[in-house]
């Protein structure tokens, strides 16, 4: 139930009910930048389609083209950081393996590389929990700065957090919201006692219960025009007996400089706007110095024949459009052919091009080699730039320890929700992610070092089980004893 859709706000009726239960939104100081950078990742606005004029006055339009740099920066970001390589491993091996059969049953990690996209877009992302009680099943759905609206937070993070989305009830778009609240067993929304506003179920409502400390998911929906509707199979609040919070924020690992103590998080790009122009500007101009560079041909009047007009004259019969390169001599029988092909700059603007690539590079995170051209003229892949690029390592280290405290967050949440509704699971424990550095590090000269380590007896072969595999200490030593069979401690191998 919901969809995303491109254009998709936080409508004025459901932030008015949000107002009503005495919540002060965020949203609306943010919302300016977070609307600016949305078009950016999408190319679009006054920088990209405006209006020129010509010698005599005439207006045209003009698109500039371009290869999109701000959503190739998002995308760069979302595949170095996850991918389906990535492993979430407890304590509790039992949770271990529960949640990678989950993550490959729900496709979670392909959805979640999605919502790192959009959140170092747009400055914020969220993975929520969602809960199907009737079937006792229990998803995680990911949402953009468009849909958050944290409601209570402070310097540690955010506790509360309402989502917005569109959802279709018997053909109708209704707009639901969900509110992510600890305690509220006492609030009651429901139509019959709160219509529009809903100002009936004041802030007291919502904290009644929260000395209980689980979280609650209240969903409330409303048609187009506001009104509160109640679609078949909606539960109004549901306990997930979990004390940790039922979602986690997505944020890149910087400041956000737009709005002080803001709980929304900064776009990866913000700061890099006027280098996401000068890509553009450098691309267009290359592409339209190809485009006016073409051999234009020039025939005399002789070259072509001619036809009646239906009013009494003679016009010349054109070769054909030609895509603007045969142009007609009037009057002239002398050079019957004669051809002219301008000089090209593609060495300069490829040369600025360049500079504008490197640029971006720079500001966005990924150091000055990362979009670099290389001699035949391609983008140079990031293992061919991960050897000398320290600022690139530095900031994926800070991105995936950000990154690392969302998933395990939500993972905490998942287990206490499916544990609530029946499945057997022990507590799992801590959770840690291990991130796939393999495009930007050399996986197997690290895991060749670990084992040099084993055989001198640095590191005990368990813990060579234990960082790779992502098994947990028990069943890394059990794992240990079982390939170690025969043979003695010193012949060993973590590959056996």
């Amino acid at each position: 139930m919901g969809v995303n859709d491109d254009e998709y706000w936080v409508p004025e009726h459901v932030r008015a009910f949000l107002r009503g239960l005495g919540f002060t939104l965020p949203l609306e100081d943010m919302e300016p930048h977070i609307r600016a950078w949305d078009r950016w990742m999408r190319a679009l606005g006054d920088f990209y389609d405006y209006r020129d004029t010509d010698g005599v006055g005439r207006v045209y339009e003009v698109h500039r083209r371009s290869i999109h740099p701000a959503m190739r920066v998002c995308r760069e970001w979302g595949s170095l950081l996850l991918n389906d390589r990535t492993q979430v491993a407890c304590e509790e091996q039992a949770c271990t393996d529960w949640l990678a059969a989950w993550m490959a049953r729900t496709g979670f990690l392909a959805s979640a590389q999605e919502c790192v996209v959009r959140a170092f877009g747009l400055g914020t992302g969220a993975f929520a929990l969602w809960v199907d009680a009737g079937s006792g099943e229990v998803r995680v759905r990911r949402y953009d700065a468009r849909m958050v609206v944290p409601l209570t937070w402070d310097e540690e993070g955010v506790t509360e957090c309402a989502f917005v989305t569109r959802a279709f009830w018997r053909g109708r778009a209704i707009d639901q919201v969900q509110l992510h609240l600890r305690g509220a067993g006492g609030a009651f929304f429901s139509p019959r006692e709160s219509s529009g506003g809903a100002s009936a179920a004041g802030p007291s409502r919502l904290t009644d219960d929260e000395s209980e400390g689980t979280y609650r998911i209240v969903t409330a929906c409303f048609d187009r025009d506001g009104n509160r509707v109640e679609p078949e199979g909606v539960c109004p609040v549901y306990d997930t007996g979990s004390v940790w919070p039922t979602f986690a924020l997505v944020k890149p690992a910087i400041d956000n400089t737009r709005v002080d103590m803001s709980p929304y998080g900064q776009s990866v790009f913000a700061d890099a706007v006027d280098a996401i122009q000068a890509v553009d500007l450098c691309y267009d101009a290359m592409m339209s110095e190809i485009d006016n560079g073409k051999m234009r041909v020039f025939l005399s009047d002789v070259m072509f024949d001619t036809e009646r007009d239906g009013k009494g004259g003679r016009v010349s019969i054109p070769f054909g459009k030609a895509d603007c390169t045969v142009f007609r001599k009037v009057m002239s029988t002398e050079d019957t052919i004669h051809e002219f092909a301008p000089q090209l700059r593609t060495e300069d603007q490829a040369r600025a091009f360049r500079v504008a690539l490197q640029t971006l590079g720079d500001l966005c995170g990924f150091g000055l080699d990362y979009f670099d051209l290389d001699k035949t003229g391609y983008l140079r892949t990031a293992t061919e730039v991960s050897a000398d690029n320290s600022a690139l390592m530095r900031n994926i280290r800070r991105h995936e320890h950000a990154l690392e405290g969302s998933l395990a967050g939500i993972c905490h949440a998942l287990l206490a929700a499916e544990r609530h509704l029946g499945t057997e699971l022990p507590e799992e424990g801590a959770v840690r992610v291990g991130f796939d550095d393999s495009i930007i590090a050399d996986t197997a000269a690290e895991k060749k070092q670990d084992m040099d380590e084993v055989a001198v007896g640095l590191m005990q072969p368990w813990e060579y089980r234990a960082k790779w595999y992502g098994e947990d200490e028990e069943t890394a030593r059990r794992g240990t004893a079982a390939s170690e069979g025969g043979l003695n401690r010193g012949a060993w191998s973590p590959e056996a």
